[in-house]
């Protein structure tokens, strides 16, 4: 399975993903005018990769604003990450975070899933 990278721009992220290392990496600002679209790589790419999952897949997180169409996205993602939990995978998700409303959105997120947070604060 092919990696999945795209260049972070003014208002969208950074997406990187390696299916052989089970990564996956969002980071920047996630202000998309059409977040379903800009997303939908990410979320197939998920579903292909959760029918060959690596043992452990980690997900990081690092967005310093996201708007309310990219939160949908993000728990999309989670929802289907949260289903290798079901086959006896291992799923983190590192989020960092900048300031309290980044933190509470990850701890919202955390409460929504089974996914395991590791919430690390960026200095």
């Amino acid at each position: 399975m092919e990696s999945l990278i795209i260049e972070e721009t003014h208002k969208t992220p950074a997406i990187k993903s390696d299916s052989s290392q089970g990564l996956i990496e969002i980071k920047g600002r996630s202000n998309p005018e059409n977040p379903i679209d800009f997303y939908r790589p990410l979320l197939d790419w998920t579903t292909e990769y959760t029918k060959k999952p690596c043992e452990k897949t980690e997900l990081t997180i690092q967005l310093e604003h996201f708007n309310t169409g990219s939160s949908k996205r993000l728990l999309d993602l989670l929802k289907k990450l949260e289903l290798l939990l079901l086959t006896n995978n291992k799923v983190q998700v590192n989020w960092y975070y900048d300031d309290e409303d980044i933190l509470e959105a990850g701890i919202t997120f955390q409460t929504m899933t089974k996914i395991p947070f590791r919430m690390i604060e960026i200095n």
